[in-house]
């Protein structure tokens, strides 16, 4: 008599995206960590429970140097989640995994394979970034196929809105403490009190738009100013931003 096998459910892999900031670090190292410790300062918060992916490509750096620095961001609580562009040399056991271009991923089948038969093939999973603490998010919904977010309230003091496909509306204000990271342009309808960060997946062309301006941040493809750096006639202005070459150009719109 033939005993009937259990049925086996496969098991299932899921692939999900998460938004991480790139830093980039610039030789000699103690100046680029002093600039990165000002922004710190200016923007309080701002790396706080955020995935961070180094890259170290084109440095000619060794094995020590990357320990070092690794090192120093930890001690300024910069959680390195991985390391992009870094020669096989360089890399230490006990260093965050090398990563490649983020991309979005899909859920993944694994087929069942019986008892006592190897498997034909690998599955390939996308790496998943590990669960970091986060800003509580405005709920808002959008269809999956149009590169655009609107959020029709206002972004409260510890809010986050990240949307890498595509360009944010906020028809309220953003407040003090509440920030808007966008993969294309962002338009603030009211107050724009908190961090704007548009183009952050590599969009130069992205703009910043807002009704009022009073940003304790604002950043266009990686390239920021803070409250202090911003023109003070432009404060409390209505606002166009944009990135020319390396400089980051705001205008007053007109009225």
């Amino acid at each position: 008599m033939t005993e009937a096998l259990p049925t086996r459910k496969a098991v299932r892999l899921r692939g999900r995206s998460f938004l991480a900031l790139v830093l980039s670090p610039e030789l000699p190292f103690g100046e680029w960590l002093h600039q990165l410790d000002d922004l710190a300062r200016r923007s309080t918060g701002f790396f706080l429970g955020r995935p961070i992916v180094l890259d170290v490509a084109g440095l000619p750096i060794t094995r020590e140097q990357l320990a070092e620095l690794l090192a120093e961001l930890t001690k300024r609580n910069v959680r390195v989640m991985g390391i992009e562009g870094a020669l096989p040399s360089i890399l230490a056991p006990g260093m965050p995994p090398e990563m490649k271009g983020g991309r979005n991923a899909a859920d993944i089948e694994v087929p069942e394979t019986p008892a006592g038969e190897a498997p034909k093939g690998q599955a390939k999973a996308a790496a998943a970034v590990p669960d970091a603490k986060v800003p509580e998010a405005v709920r808002a919904t959008h269809v999956a196929t149009t590169p655009s977010l609107l959020i029709e309230e206002p972004v409260r003091s510890g809010q986050s809105i990240i949307f890498p496909e595509g360009d944010v509306t906020v028809l309220g204000s953003v407040s003090s403490g509440a920030e808007v990271i966008a993969g294309g342009s962002i338009h603030v309808y009211g107050a724009l009190r908190g961090r704007a960060l548009a183009g952050s997946a590599g969009n130069a062309n992205a703009r910043i738009f807002c009704r009022k301006l009073e940003a304790e941040l604002i950043a266009i493809d990686g390239l920021y100013k803070t409250a202090e750096d911003i023109d003070p006639k432009m404060r409390g202005q209505a606002v166009h931003v944009w990135l020319d070459d390396t400089v980051l150009r705001t205008v007053a719109l007109a009225n």
